[in-house]
């Protein structure tokens, strides 16, 4: 598994890369709580090590009301520029995160899932395209869905989501 650093910063003279980024970060789970939380915990520290801050930590049950319901929530809340959630990835009956959030993008990124993929398929193997992490804009926020395992969450975040957090972020504000 690459552990490695991300490069975030994009090098586009219009990004302000000293400015945090304010992130509301959800699990998806049934069972897990905020002890056992641990890829919530992965997104959080990682951010944390870029410099961007945790506006808000969710655990919401594999269910499609309540998610939609927070996402709708965070779509309109100013102290919120975007949304990475963890869980309900996959293709079990209960996992329903990608549906409900790409229902409610305005623009889907399928770029973001087809390089995690990628990249996952090299480090686990075929398995890995039974993900199906997703991103977009939601009105003005960016939506990252990645999955569950704490493996995957340190793969997209370090390989997928900071290297271009800054830069979506200044592109879905403007």
């Amino acid at each position: 598994m690459n552990q490695s650093k991300p490069d975030t910063q994009c090098g586009c003279p219009d990004v302000d890369s000293s400015q945090p980024v304010r992130v509301a970060v959800i699990t998806l789970s049934d069972t897990r709580g905020k002890a056992e939380d641990r890829s919530g915990d992965r997104i959080a520290s990682l951010l944390g090590e870029a410099g961007h801050s945790i506006t808000k930590r969710l655990i919401l049950k594999d269910d499609s009301e309540p998610l939609a319901k927070c996402l709708g929530e965070l779509a309109e809340d100013d102290s919120v520029d975007a949304i990475i959630t963890t869980g309900g990835t996959g293709i079990a009956p209960r996992d329903m995160a990608v549906d409900v959030i790409e229902s409610m993008l305005d623009v889907m990124l399928p770029g973001f899932g087809e390089h995690f993929r990628a990249i996952s398929i090299a480090e686990v193997g075929p398995k890995a395209m039974l993900s199906r992490a997703t991103a977009g804009r939601m009105k003005s926020k960016v939506v990252f869905a990645l999955p569950g395992s704490t493996g995957a969450v340190t793969t997209g975040m370090n390989q997928c989501v900071l290297p271009i957090l800054q830069h979506a972020v200044s592109l879905a504000s403007r």
